[in-house]
């Protein structure tokens, strides 16, 4: 397994929720941390908590000049060996409901924010031999969900972006992973209830697969892991079949039946991203 000793970690959304916790695991493991954020000045909090050598900047993931900036500004750390593809946002309710500029904003963030980040990092890898790429995709980037159909349509992009990039890099020495969660205790899935047998996880747990992923790298994994079984086996059924195990579950209403209060703080700030 890789040792992560004086490794440098690229990570977005690195301010909040997994990102913040993926930051803090692979520092107490020993890698060196490079905190991204839209928050500039709360990545800067983030870092000088975590301390160990991490740095932060500001960080547009959806703008090609701002990760050249982010990436000078934060060059002292040196080369990059790992970069986690970790910002997101979750806007959810009816597709013909939702505003346009918030449509936008899904995809530019967890779609182009990915491909940005690729096309910025990968090259120094490629230069070097080295490196590895982890997106954080979702479950319903592989099972889609009524009520998150841009989230999901966005999610279900980033599994196929890792797929083609991991055999387009593999042979130029860069690994490529995804990692799904499932619902995890976040600001981004407040009010969303899990579905039924499916116990929320917490954004330490992700950042453990995601940990374990850069030691030892693999295509894709699920948080819990044992989810992707469940995928697995039912995506073998015939369709019909599928739907009444995803109604049993209470999975085809996760996002229909979210509280609205209680998402209605996380909402409003993700618009305005």
């Amino acid at each position: 397994m890789k040792d992560l000793t004086g490794r440098v970690v690229v990570i977005t959304g690195g301010a909040r929720g997994i990102g913040r916790a993926t930051a803090e695991r692979l520092s107490a493991a020993g890698a060196r941390v490079v905190i991204g954020d839209l928050d500039a000045a709360l990545a800067t909090s983030v870092a000088e908590q975590i301390g160990r050598g991490a740095v932060a900047a500001g960080l547009d993931v959806t703008s090609a000049d701002s990760w050249r900036a982010f990436l000078a500004a934060t060059a002292e750390a040196g080369p990059v060996d790992a970069l986690v593809n970790n910002a997101g946002v979750m806007p959810i309710g009816s597709l013909l409901k939702e505003p346009d500029e918030v449509t936008r904003t899904i995809v530019d963030v967890n779609l182009h924010g990915v491909i940005n980040g690729t096309k910025a990092v990968v090259p120094g890898m490629i230069e070097r031999g080295h490196g590895h790429v982890v997106n954080v995709s979702s479950a319903v980037g592989r099972v889609a969900v009524a009520d998150g159909a841009t989230y999901s349509a966005s999610k279900f992009a980033v599994v196929g972006f890792s797929e083609a990039m991991r055999s387009e890099l593999r042979p130029q020495g860069v690994d490529v992973s995804a990692v799904l969660p499932t619902v995890v205790q976040t600001e981004l899935s407040a009010g969303v209830p899990a579905a039924k047998g499916v116990k929320p996880v917490t954004a330490d747990d992700v950042a453990k697969v995601i940990e374990s992923v850069l030691r030892k790298p693999k295509a894709e994994v699920w948080v819990p892991r044992w989810s992707q079984a469940i995928v697995k086996v039912s995506g073998a059924l015939p369709r019909t079949v599928q739907d009444a195990v995803s109604r049993a579950m209470g999975a085809d209403k996760v996002f229909h039946s979210a509280d609205p209060s209680a998402r209605a703080a996380y909402e409003e700030r993700a618009r305005r991203s």
